[in-house]
C-alpha cells in the first residue's frame, strides 16, 4: 500500500529544496531587496564536471525589478566578486594561474573590464545552426535547452571569451513562475554564460499576474493547492519582481580554473555517491 504521511514526521510529504526562491519572493515583496544563501538539492542524473546533487546557492530577489534590472544586478555582482578575488587573493590567483590554468588571471580580468554581451535565445540558436554539422554532440533546434557545449561555444568562440547573457527562452523549457512575454512563446528569463563553465547564473522576472500564473500552473500540470500561499502574493495585488540563482561551487570553479566541480568541495555528492 501507499505511505500514510499523517504518521510521518511533518504529517505530510516533505522534500529537499531545489531553491529558496519562492520563499524569497515573500520576503522581497515585504522588504524589497533580499537574498538567500543555503544548500540546495537536485536529483537530475547529470554526471558532468559542473554538476553536483547538493550545492550552495546565492539567490537575490528584488521587488520593483524587471528582467533588465535582474541582468544588471547579475553582471555587477559577478564583476564585484571577481574584482575582489583578484585584488585580495593575488598570491592564490598567481598559484592557480601557474599550476591550474595558464591565463586564468587574464580571463578573469576580461570579465571585470568588459561589458557583458546580450543575445536572445532565438538569436543564439541561429548562431549555433551556422556551425558545421557534427561539431556538437547534442543537436541544436529552437525549443530545446542549450547544452554546456552550446553555451561554451557561444561565449568562447562567437563572443571571444566575453561573458554572455542569453534572454527570452521558450516557455516550454522554463519554470511556470517566469513571466510570459507578449509573444506567448517565450518568457522573461536570462542565463549568464561564462568561458570554461557555461551557465553560471540563471534567473527571470517573475510572473506577477495572477490569471497568467494560474494558467501556467495548469499548462505544466501542477495543482494550485500546494501553491496557495504563492498565489496569494498576487491575489491582492503585486509588483514586478525578479531574481536569479548563482551556484557557489560553480563560481569557485570558474574563479580558480579547477576543471571538475567535485574538486572544489570537500564532500561532493552526485549521482551514485553520497559518502560522508
Amino acid at each position: 500500500g501507499g505511505v500514510n504521511f499523517e504518521d510521518d514526521f511533518f504529517g505530510k510529504p516533505a522534500y529537499l529544496t531545489v531553491s529558496g526562491q519562492l520563499n524569497a519572493e515573500i520576503y522581497a515583496c515585504a522588504l524589497r531587496d533580499v537574498y538567500t544563501f543555503g544548500p540546495t538539492f537536485r536529483a537530475e542524473n547529470s554526471n558532468t564536471p559542473r554538476h553536483l546533487a547538493e550545492f550552495w546557492m546565492v539567490e537575490p530577489e528584488m521587488a520593483f525589478a524587471t528582467l533588465e534590472d535582474d541582468m544588471a544586478c547579475a553582471e555587477a555582482y559577478l564583476k564585484h566578486v571577481i574584482a575582489h578575488v583578484l585584488e585580495h587573493c593575488a598570491e592564490d590567483m598567481k598559484f592557480f594561474d601557474s599550476f591550474q590554468e595558464k591565463g586564468l588571471i587574464e580571463r578573469l580580468t576580461n570579465v571585470v573590464e568588459q561589458d557583458f554581451a546580450t543575445i536572445t535565445y532565438t538569436e543564439a540558436v541561429a548562431e549555433l545552426l551556422k556551425v558545421e554539422a557534427g561539431t556538437f554532440e547534442y543537436p541544436v533546434k529552437w525549443g530545446s535547452d542549450l547544452q554546456s557545449e552550446h553555451e561554451r561555444y557561444l561565449t568562447e568562440k562567437v563572443f571571444k571569451g566575453r561573458p554572455l547573457i542569453v534572454t527570452d527562452y521558450p516557455k516550454g523549457i522554463k519554470a511556470f513562475y517566469m513571466r510570459e512575454n507578449a509573444d506567448g512563446l517565450t518568457v522573461a528569463a536570462m542565463d549568464v554564460l561564462v568561458p570554461k563553465v557555461g551557465e553560471l547564473m540563471g534567473g527571470s522576472q517573475r510572473e506577477e499576474r495572477l490569471d497568467v500564473l494560474k494558467r501556467r500552473l495548469a499548462e505544466v500540470g501542477l495543482p494550485e493547492e500546494p501553491y496557495w500561499w504563492y498565489l496569494e502574493l498576487r491575489k491582492y495585488g503585486s509588483v514586478p519582481h525578479a531574481g536569479f540563482g548563482l551556484g557557489f561551487e560553480r563560481l569557485v570553479q570558474f574563479a580558480t580554473g579547477v576543471d571538475n566541480i567535485r574538486d572544489v568541495v570537500p564532500f561532493p555528492r552526485y549521482p551514485g555517491n553520497a559518502e560522508f
